[in-house]
């Protein structure tokens, strides 16, 4: 067999691996065959982000403001704010920010979802079409901690009367540099939950590596009644279990393989918490940074796809506590 043979068969069940994939996750068979690839064997997502985009309009989801539409045919990166302070930042009187979700997209169930910025093109306008075409917040850690991180987040938090906890000095700050996700911005980011949350929240935290989202809400003094943490990394959980069983009173719950929280057992933890006030996490980075380019394959990356399962569960969140 020649090696453009070899090659074709091997790309074909690649191809025919990705598409199982999708479906196993609830989506249409017809729209994930379509927007996988073209008749030339190009690869595509126009047909998949056309039926989301139909989802959001039947559910009353059109996008914020003014904003360039966000469907990625233009096949151009999303233009980065410069300087990246996101929406505002602690004692920031100038600017004056507004933005109006969606219907569906509108909390409680509050969810929030972190990738690093400076992605391949369009990545972050394929998410935020999945994510109810809500608008990311591009933030350079650099303007609340030690660290220089550029990551984006896309969420429903309010953005108004946040709360910058940190109030130390850059010494005590770089003490913080070890975490995963950057738990200064996300600590600015969900304080607003303090005040919303005073008995405490549930929270659903998908790809939780050793635990960044749940020291920022430690932080904050937001108690954790339950968290169902999903990490496929056996180390990272065990950092985790120490930590939790140090320093929290609520429940713990660890599941390894996100594939296996299917949309059934969402459903029992909903029935049995009474629902999830926060859906957190960002998926796998592997195909989407880093200076080999030939590993950069977008969201097709066997990790970065992973992203399809955070919307596939938020989306079943939403479902769930809808039938509450």
């Amino acid at each position: 067999m020649s090696n453009f043979s070899t090659d074709f068969l091997r790309e074909m069940s690649e191809k025919d691996n990705k598409i199982k994939s999708l479906v196993d996750m609830g989506f249409p068979e017809d729209e994930v065959t379509g927007s996988c690839f073209d008749s030339l064997g190009g690869r595509k997502r126009a047909r998949l982000m056309e039926g989301s985009k139909k989802k959001r309009k039947r559910y009353g989801g059109a996008a914020q403001g003014n904003r360039r539409p966000l469907d990625g045919s233009h096949e151009e990166p999303m233009p980065l704010p410069n300087p990246m302070v996101g929406f505002n930042l602690p004692n920031d009187r100038l600017r004056s920010v507004t933005r109006r979700l969606p219907q569906q997209a509108i909390g409680p169930p509050f969810f929030y979802y972190e990738n690093v910025a400076l992605a391949p093109k369009g990545v972050w306008a394929t998410i935020s079409r999945f994510l109810y075409d809500i608008e990311p917040e591009f933030v350079d850690s650099k303007h609340l901690c030690a660290a220089a991180r550029k990551r984006g987040y896309i969420h429903n938090l309010p953005i108004e009367n946040r709360d910058h906890t940190r109030g130390v000095g850059k010494t005590e700050r770089f003490k913080s540099l070890g975490n995963s996700f950057q738990v200064d911005t996300v600590a600015y980011h969900l304080s607003v939950l303090k005040d919303m949350y005073p008995n405490g929240v549930n929270v659903l935290s998908l790809f939780t590596g050793i635990g960044g989202g749940e020291v920022a809400l430690h932080r904050l003094g937001i108690h954790m009644r339950t968290v169902v943490s999903v990490e496929i990394g056996e180390v990272n959980r065990r950092i985790l279990r120490g930590w939790w069983d140090q320093t929290q009173t609520g429940t713990l719950i660890e599941i390894a393989d996100v594939k296996s929280l299917t949309d059934d057992r969402i459903a029992t933890f909903v029935r049995r918490f009474g629902g999830f006030d926060l859906v957190i996490g960002g998926s796998p980075c592997n195909n989407l940074a880093g200076s080999n380019r030939h590993h950069r394959d977008g969201l097709e990356g066997e990790q970065s796809a992973l992203f399809y399962h955070y919307f596939r569960i938020v989306d079943a969140v939403k479902s769930a506590m809808g039938r509450m």
